[in-house]
């Protein structure tokens, strides 16, 4: 038999979608959304000469010190983890428009011999079915099928704003590492100038043993703090390479700028950080979505958890000197053994927890901008209160003590005391800056749907720093 299928049938296959079509429009809408909310641009690389082209780009980059948007830049673009993410995300995708798809026709071959004492006769049944149910709900697949590839779009763009968040916390920290060695070295080198001076004048009885224990005991924790600090922009520099995802040649090429960047004239204010509608959220959509599903899918199931199954095919035999027979057979399940009361119990619990989860992701979305912005109101006060207040009058102490010293009202030690109490403020302030940087950055996460832990803000003096002055 040579059996047809209807025109519709055909039409509702082609409805199901390509696959290929669909992972192109989800990351379309990524680098929409990498555009708008980052600045920066998206690019998947799929070939050897796109990642060629990519890698003489991030080398040209990497030729001048590296600025925080050009490591977005290049993590966008260059990362294999972040590659990997949207290769995952093109699974995703392609798995949702598979679940739309119906079921491929059955075909049904028979071949039967009957030997008896007219001879031996030939049966042949031959059937081609398909599932009727699947078709009736084709409309309803296609409709989860595309809650599915929403959630993916949706869950790509907030791995692309974790990626974001996180590579410029990791050049924030490099750049702040590198800047507070440099001045521990600074602090360190007066910290040994002051101990080695108190061993000469104790040498020459100027000085007791317990004044030069106590320039030497601050000289050994600056030498101790010299060594974390290093080994913090060792560990810091190695962070952002590996976000990065640079290679060994590129990770030696890397060079960082020389300071962070200059702390903006003023915050944003708490209103503009409000502005943003919770609706807009990545993390309230996708709670939203997975509910609109969930939905969906309880109306489903009120139907199919009973029949959940209903095959139509047409059938043609034929027998060894008889006509052939033409016609078609239906299949269906009796539901005289499972009713579908559990089907329909889970399904109305499961519709439950995604409405109150919802309840949960929208109540917590408005605390976590609150936290996230007092957090970067409060880092943004205390680095400028470093800038403006504590620096420059550690400055100025250090100015008069030089004045004082010059005419011979204090001695060496109380000035190398006010020179190392002026580096180690300096210290603090970057510090402090830095973690401004840090918590604009979660602000900014926080505000689209990322929300990242609140920064502490502590006082990194050491020790010695707090009795510098004495």
């Amino acid at each position: 038999m040579r059996a047809s299928l209807p025109i519709s049938l055909l039409a509702a296959t082609v409805l199901t979608g390509c696959a290929s079509v669909a992972i192109d429009e989800n990351f379309a809408e990524v680098e929409r959304f990498a555009r708008e909310q980052t600045g920066s641009e998206v690019r998947w690389l799929r070939s050897d000469p796109e990642r060629e082209a990519m890698r003489a780009e991030v080398d040209r980059l990497l030729a001048q010190p590296l600025a925080i948007d050009d490591a977005v830049r290049i993590a966008l673009g260059y990362s294999p983890a972040f590659q990997s993410l949207l290769a995952e995300a093109a699974v995703a995708s392609a798995d949702a428009t598979g679940s739309a798809r119906i079921g491929n026709p059955v075909f049904t071959f028979e071949r039967l011999f009957r030997s008896g004492a007219e001879g031996r006769e030939l049966d042949i049944g031959r059937s081609l079915g398909i599932s009727l149910f699947d078709l009736l709900f084709l409309p309803a697949r296609l409709e989860q099928a595309e809650f599915r590839q929403q959630q993916t779009r949706l869950q790509s763009s907030i791995a692309l704003l974790s990626t974001v968040t996180e590579v410029r916390q990791a050049w924030v920290d490099a750049v702040a590492a590198r800047q507070v060695a440099r001045y521990r070295e600074e602090v360190a080198t007066a910290a040994g100038t002051a101990a080695e001076l108190a061993r000469r004048m104790q040498a020459t009885g100027n000085f007791s043993r317990l004044q030069r224990a106590r320039e030497q005991a601050l000289a050994a924790e600056e030498t101790a703090n010299l060594i974390r600090a290093r080994q913090n922009a060792t560990a810091a520099r190695e962070t952002l390479i590996q976000r990065l995802g640079l290679t060994p040649s590129q990770a030696q090429a890397l060079r960082l700028p020389d300071q962070l960047p200059a702390l903006p004239e003023a915050p944003m204010d708490e209103a503009t950080a409000g502005a943003a509608l919770l609706e807009n959220r990545l993390d309230v959509r996708i709670a939203r979505t997975d509910l609109d599903r969930t939905a969906k899918s309880l109306g489903l199931t009120q139907v199919t958890s009973v029949v959940n199954g209903l095959h139509v095919a047409g059938v043609r035999n034929s027998e060894t000197g008889e006509s052939s027979q033409r016609g078609f057979e239906v299949e269906l399940p009796l539901p005289l053994f499972d009713f579908g009361d559990a089907a329909r119990a889970s399904s109305e619990a499961r519709y439950l927890s995604a409405f109150n989860r919802t309840l949960e992701v929208a109540n917590n979305a408005s605390s976590q901008v609150r936290v996230a912005y007092e957090g970067y109101r409060s880092a943004y006060d205390l680095a400028r209160h470093y800038r403006s207040e504590v620096v420059p009058l550690r400055q100025n102490i250090t100015e008069e003590s030089v004045l004082q010293y010059n005419g011979m009202l204090i001695g060496v030690f109380e000035l190398l005391a006010a020179a190392r109490a002026q580096s180690a403020s300096v210290v603090q302030a970057i510090e402090a800056e830095r973690d401004f940087w840090r918590a604009e950055a979660a602000l900014k996460a926080s505000l689209l749907g990322q929300p990242i832990a609140p920064i502490s803000l502590q006082s990194s003096a050491s020790p010695a720093e707090a009795g510098a002055g004495h």
